[in-house]
């Protein structure tokens, strides 16, 4: 653990590689707190721009003996960590993480906890909610029952540039002109802009010590999602879109089908759909009391799809939706040699040599991916994105955060940045379904005689005998696949000027 100047409060922030924690941080820097991240893995902060300006602990909350010290100095602790509802068990998983987060935090004394849940329906009965929304209450009042101080922020669906919710509004509403939607469509919801989130966060670090309780929060407006569609097609000025309700898509065809028409997978888009069964909109707005409203009001719905499509549109999408590991996507970094000796790690090597120079290779490495491509046998790519999409997986339309620059723990259409070293070397980790583990190394290197040395790298572990029958299976397509693209990047680089 990495210690931080004593001059200002300290407040502890879990989730910091995801979309809401990753914004958190530099706003709470901003306002003078000193800043500690709860992570399982310190490098996936490595490339963030507030890096040095933080400390960082390395634990896990579903490991509690793993928090011992992560809470010394602690005075304000958020709790930004949550399954998406995934497997039976997600929700004992969310309530015993919770529950070691708080007695941690008790132990430590820390004064305040903040935690970010979803807005929960009004006279819904509990074991009528959806296990999603169920699961985020339960979390609330686990860290209440902990005897700290706790606030818990409750939000429906957050609009802002890389938001899964929002993700799902702007892919639906521009992919589909006309659409058959489901009954849920008419669902009244009141959305609120990020940087209103945010704000009501970084205000909660200052409750008084006697504010312990749940707050509603809302933006100004109040829209079934219907309404969100149209005005979204209004705002980015599309033409009006034609929207049918029919009852008979449940919760579940419902997921399928956002899965299929937008970038947000089967194991998210689930949990999202199930919470919009029920009306959610505030009954409340008492957090005004401590964070006072801004002088000109709440951000709108309008206002808030302005701000996220400018920020999309100058690639200036800091956090998104897909920051944050999926559920059961493989987490393991890439063996060294001699930890696998005797085991299996197949591997399809290749090299080019390239008259270009190395920055020219690097930044046509760099740009990999998303709209961009794979640079080599596109509809075998498109192909093997449908196939994983239709087996739970993220397939390839998470696409990019940045169009030209990555950084480590960046999603990548289904890869995830592993390790970055600028000018030399990329290597991906797959997050797609596969009866393994995979990687795709992409790497520069100067040949000594004015050009440059392209090395290319795809490795395999197998997981039992799927696993050997897998990489067989697909051993032929390599040619294709992968020579294509080590010929295809040192020619793009070779065209550059």
């Amino acid at each position: 653990m990495t210690d931080e100047p004593t001059t200002r409060p300290l407040c502890l922030v879990t989730g910091a590689t995801g979309y809401l924690g990753g914004r958190l941080v530099p706003g709470l820097l901003a306002e003078g707190y000193r800043v500690r991240c709860l992570v399982r893995d310190p490098g996936r902060l490595r490339d963030q721009p507030w890096r040095g300006a933080v400390g960082t602990a390395t634990a896990d909350v579903t490991r509690p003996e793993t928090l011992d010290g992560v809470f010394d100095g602690v005075e304000v602790a958020y709790y930004l960590v949550h399954s998406l509802g995934t497997g039976p068990t997600f929700e004992q998983r969310d309530r015993d993480a919770a529950r070691a987060f708080g007695a941690a935090a008790a132990r430590a004394g820390v004064r305040r906890i903040v935690y970010l849940g979803g807005l929960v329906p009004p006279h819904v009965p509990e074991h009528e909610l959806s296990p999603h929304l169920r699961s985020r209450a339960e979390v609330g009042r686990v860290l209440r029952e902990s005897g700290v101080p706790t606030a818990e922020l409750r939000a429906a669906v957050i609009i802002g540039s890389g938001s899964a919710s929002f993700e799902m509004l702007r892919h639906l509403t521009e992919r589909l002109p006309a659409m058959v939607t489901p009954s849920w469509v008419h669902t009244r919801i009141q959305p609120i802009a990020v940087r209103d989130v945010l704000r009501y966060l970084v205000g909660a670090a200052g409750l008084p010590p006697e504010v312990d309780r749940a707050f509603d929060l809302g933006g100004p407006d109040v829209l079934t999602y219907r309404q969100m569609m149209l005005r979204y097609a209004e705002v980015s000025g599309l033409p009006r879109r034609v929207i049918v309700p029919v009852p008979v898509l449940t919760p579940r065809l419902s997921s399928l089908w956002v899965g299929l028409v937008t970038p947000v997978p089967n194991s998210i888009a689930r949990p999202l759909v199930e919470s919009l069964r029920h009306e959610v909109v505030c009954r409340e707005h008492d957090i005004a009391r401590y964070v006072p409203d801004p002088p000109g009001g709440l951000i709108g719905f309008d206002e808030a799809v302005r701000l996220a499509l400018k920020r999309i549109q100058d690639a200036d999408v800091t956090t998104r939706w897909s920051s944050a590991s999926l559920p059961g996507a493989p987490s393991d970094p890439l063996p060294t040699d001699p930890d696998w000796a005797g085991g299996s790690l197949y591997q399809d090597l290749k090299e080019r040599e390239v008259s270009a120079a190395p920055q020219a290779v690097w930044q046509v490495i760099e740009s990999i991916g998303g709209e961009n491509g794979w640079y080599s046998f596109a509809l075998g790519w498109a192909v093997r994105g449908l196939l994983d999409r239709l087996v739970g997986g993220v397939g390839l339309r998470r696409g990019r955060r940045d169009p030209s620059r990555l950084r480590v723990g960046d999603s990548l259409d289904f890869w995830r940045v592993e390790e970055i070293e600028p000018g030399s070397l990329l290597r991906l980790r797959a997050e797609m379904r596969l009866p393994g583990l995979a990687w795709l190394e992409l790497r520069v290197d100067d040949n000594g005689w004015g050009g440059t040395l392209y090395r290319q790298r795809a490795l395999f572990h197998p997981r039992g005998l799927a696993g050997h029958a897998y990489w067989w299976s697909v051993a032929p397509f390599h040619r294709f696949v992968f020579g294509g693209m080590a010929r295809n990047i040192t020619e793009r680089a070779r065209a550059l000027p």
